[in-house]
């Protein structure tokens, strides 16, 4: 794996590397192989942080909480019989930092910091740095980032970073505002709970999973951060509350788009944009969830479930239950009950 910085860590702080055993048994199993993390991390306030990775042969996952650094990328450049050298942005020049634990060179590569793709990052932001891209990072002097991170691979973790960087703007460093998000924050500190478990293989497959859980939230969650890191002020949350809240009568697209201060056409836009599906489906899919429940804890004839959910045509409900379902309320509740068993 790509070496960790060798910062000093402060108290409050973590960095857990896991044991290269336990990293051989996952790349065997055939629930681990496919994504694992190599290494996981908190670093709180962490002053002085700064790391110049010339060779990076897995994926790094930080996200920011608070405070700020600046990232780049470090250019390689081979020259055969040179004796290898690193400039960055900590050297007494100002451009260079001496060598440590992860930033050796090999003889004939010389690595210098590129400016033109350095970018800032700040609190809610999250990046991917992605195998092979050589690069370097350093926390702000004065406000340094507090992060979680964690190094990773398995034979679909470049397809998974691929899912997460899809339209991304800042090629090859994946960067983008996520904001602070609660569910992210509990599962890297649940992710974190494995360092307690050192060579317990079953504890690193749950912990592949959580991997790719927090991944794929962070894919979901990216169209609409993006909307409202660009000031559309677009309260989802609000559009899905008004709907919850009529569930059981009718809700028209207007009443929708006035809620959120958007004409009609430009709302059904941004939501399909945000949510990958138009409101009037999402709509369908809570009535029938309803009726699911309904038709789960009650003796209410299939008609009257349609009433309860705002159809009043008990043949039009069954067709879009089917719709939904795959099966009509009848089969479903039959299902359920065990009457096909």
């Amino acid at each position: 794996m790509s070496t960790p910085s060798s910062w000093p860590l402060p108290p409050g702080s973590i960095r857990f590397v896991v044991p290269r055993p336990v990293i051989r048994q996952m790349t065997e199993h055939v629930l681990g192989k496919n994504l694992y993390p190599q290494g996981v991390g908190y670093y709180q306030r962490a002053a002085g942080h700064h790391m110049e990775r010339p060779v990076h042969d897995d994926h790094l996952l930080i996200y920011c909480l608070e405070g700020s650094a600046v990232i780049g990328l470090l250019d390689t450049e081979v020259k055969p019989g040179n004796k290898a050298s690193v400039k960055g942005p900590n050297s007494k020049n100002g451009l260079g930092a001496k060598n440590g634990p992860g930033m050796k060179n090999s003889p004939g590569m010389k690595n210098s910091i590129s400016t033109k793709n350095e970018l800032t990052v700040k609190a809610g932001d999250l990046v991917i740095l992605p195998r092979g891209v050589a690069h370097w990072y350093r926390a702000n002097r004065r406000t340094p980032w507090t992060i979680y991170w964690a190094h990773f691979d398995g034979l679909e973790a470049d397809d998974i970073v691929r899912h997460v960087a899809a339209e991304q703007s800042h090629e090859p460093i994946i960067l983008f505002h996520l904001g602070h998000i609660a569910r992210i924050v509990g599962d890297f500190e649940t992710l974190l709970e494995v360092r307690q478990l050192t060579f317990n293989l079953n504890a690193f497959i749950n912990a592949g999973s959580l991997l790719r859980v927090i991944l794929t939230n962070i894919a979901q969650l990216k169209p609409l951060a993006r909307h409202q890191d660009t000031g559309g002020r677009f309260d989802l949350e609000r559009v899905h509350s008004l709907m919850l809240e009529s569930v059981h009568g009718h809700l028209d697209l207007q009443s929708l788009a006035d809620a959120v201060n958007l004409s009609k056409f430009h709302f059904i836009k941004k939501y399909k944009e945000v949510t990958g599906t138009t409101p009037i489906d999402h709509f369908i899919r809570l009535k029938i969830e309803r009726a699911c429940h309904l038709l789960d804890v009650t003796h209410q004839s299939i008609g009257q479930v349609a009433i309860d959910t705002g159809y009043q045509d008990a043949y039009y409900f069954s067709r879009a239950f089917k719709k939904v379902m795959g099966v009509s309320p009848r089969e479903y509740r039959k299902l359920r009950t065990g009457a096909y068993a």
